[in-house]
């Protein structure tokens, strides 16, 4: 995959969507680290279906140690692995209650502090709530870049590492939604949509799927 080849796949990718969001509901910083926090091995949808509940009645760190665990589990419990979440979330909770005046950081190391805020959720948070240049790979990050050849890599952090290095710095903010809308819907773990893929001829995937 040459320079020339990545140039034109963010262009086209940001083309078709000038104005990539992620498609967790949100309406501030907090909401933002806690729905992604509760994304982990569960669907946008489901934790939307949750928050869209939770966060009309708790969305402050201190409204979430005063809803308490139990009642944070009543509101996540159709989320997977919603257990050891909600401990997470009211631990992260009271840390920036008690070291952050209630507001969510906004540097990595702050974040990664937080229990249930791993290097993934932390970049997430970095890019689309501080718009900092960060690449949050997730599994259909790292597919779609292993797929293309735009940044192949055997972990999620080589693949983070060469999308940082290789991908256009002016496609650099944005490049985390375009991937992961592509991967999620047309670049798919099973059958990719080769057919019907703006990028199909750019793309170095061997295997391409056009039934």
């Amino acid at each position: 995959m040459n320079k020339n080849k990545r140039q034109a796949i963010f262009t086209r990718l940001r083309d078709d969507n000038p104005n990539p969001q992620t498609e967790l509901n949100y309406t501030s910083h907090y909401e933002l680290l806690v729905a992604v926090a509760l994304s982990a091995q569960a669907t946008d949808v489901s934790v939307n279906k949750a928050t869209d509940k939770l966060f009309p009645v708790a969305n402050t760190p201190q409204q979430i140690l005063d809803l308490g665990l139990e009642g944070l589990k009543s509101y996540i419990k159709t989320i997977g692995l919603y257990n050891s979440k909600a401990e997470n979330v009211i631990k992260a909770a009271k840390i920036l209650v008690d070291q952050h005046n209630g507001l969510v950081p906004n540097n990595r190391e702050a974040l990664e502090a937080l229990p249930g805020v791993g290097r993934k959720t932390a970049n997430v948070v970095l890019n689309t709530a501080f718009r900092q240049v960060a690449m949050a790979v997730d599994t259909h990050i790292f597919r779609w870049s292993n797929r293309t050849k735009v940044a192949p890599g055997k972990d999620v952090l080589a693949v983070e590492q060469k999308l940082l290095k290789f991908v256009p710095k002016e496609f650099l903010l944005d490049a985390h939604h375009w991937m992961i809308l592509h991967g999620r819907y047309t670049c798919l773990a099973r059958k990719p949509r080769c057919g019907s893929c703006i990028i199909e001829d750019l793309c170095e995937y061997k295997q391409k799927v056009y039934d």
